[in-house]
């Protein structure tokens, strides 16, 4: 009589071992990828927002007889300001816009504040030198003294421009 010898049912502790280490050495290869996809998405998130506070500033300038945003009715540059300036409805002269205004209304330009997506800040620093200086802690950086009109972002330190 002959017997019949099943095989063992099941994995050896080496087979899910060797499984194991290799699904590691595939996710230590995938995980950074990752990361750096998040900072380019960030990034891009910025630079989307960038052009559209850009185009947003030259319409500003456009309806307000050459006059750009921040400056309120003839006030010094304030960060509120410009985003007062850009998320109201004012007229021509840039105050604010009532029914008996002679012109307007204007605006608004924007829904509402953008936070910088890599710093997650508001702040708008007026810059009237070159870009690429060092801005201290701000969202937004605004050649407010060029007469341009020109806004580029701020990175996760806050240190370099971003155009």
């Amino acid at each position: 009589m002959r017997r019949i010898i099943k095989a063992p049912k099941g994995f050896t502790l080496i087979e899910i071992l060797i499984v194991v280490i290799i699904l590691g050495i595939l996710a230590a290869i995938v995980i950074p990828q990752f990361s750096s996809a998040t900072t380019d998405a960030r990034l891009s998130s910025l630079q989307s927002t960038v052009q559209t506070l850009r185009s947003q500033v030259a319409l500003y300038r456009l309806q307000h007889n050459d006059n750009l945003p921040g400056t309120g009715t003839g006030t010094a540059f304030t960060s509120d300001q410009f985003w007062t300036d850009l998320t109201t409805q004012t007229d021509a002269t840039g105050a604010a816009y009532t029914a008996t205004a002679a012109t307007g209304p204007f605006g608004p330009y924007m829904q509402d504040i953008p936070k910088n997506a890599l710093n997650t800040s508001t702040t708008v620093l007026n810059l009237s030198t070159t870009p690429g200086a060092t801005v201290g802690a701000c969202g937004y950086v605004y050649d407010y003294t060029g007469g341009t009109g020109k806004v580029w972002g701020t990175d996760a330190t806050s240190t370099k421009v971003i155009q």
